[in-house]
């Protein structure tokens, strides 16, 4: 059996070895959203809830941005050329971007 100690750094080499800057750039993204968001539930198990709308739109948010952002990997990663054929990776941040924009409209609607 194979420890956690010996997968991690194979892992990391592979990584950093066999990933494209693009979708580098795009896993920062996500980290960056996902720590947002824990950032925000850590603060409201903390704090509290006083302006609910005001947790709920950021933290809606933040989910909703990582999904987004992995959609966008999805459809720019080489390897899934055959799942998204004829879909450029232009095409594919161009609806990241439509749709990022549609979701702050929504939120900054819903913070009231």
């Amino acid at each position: 059996m194979t420890s956690i100690t010996s997968v991690i750094p194979k892992l990391y080499a592979e990584y950093t070895n066999k990933t494209p800057k693009k979708l580098k750039v795009i896993d920062a993204y996500l980290l960056y959203v996902f720590l947002t968001g824990v950032i925000q539930f850590v603060y409201c198990c903390l704090v509290g809830t006083f302006p609910f709308n005001s947790f709920l739109s950021g933290f809606i948010s933040c989910v909703s941005s990582f999904v987004l952002g992995v959609c966008l990997r999805l459809q720019v990663n080489p390897d899934n050329k055959n799942e998204f054929f004829g879909l450029s990776a232009e095409r594919g941040f161009a609806d990241f971007i439509f749709a990022h924009l549609v979701l702050h409209i929504v939120v900054i609607n819903f913070i009231g």
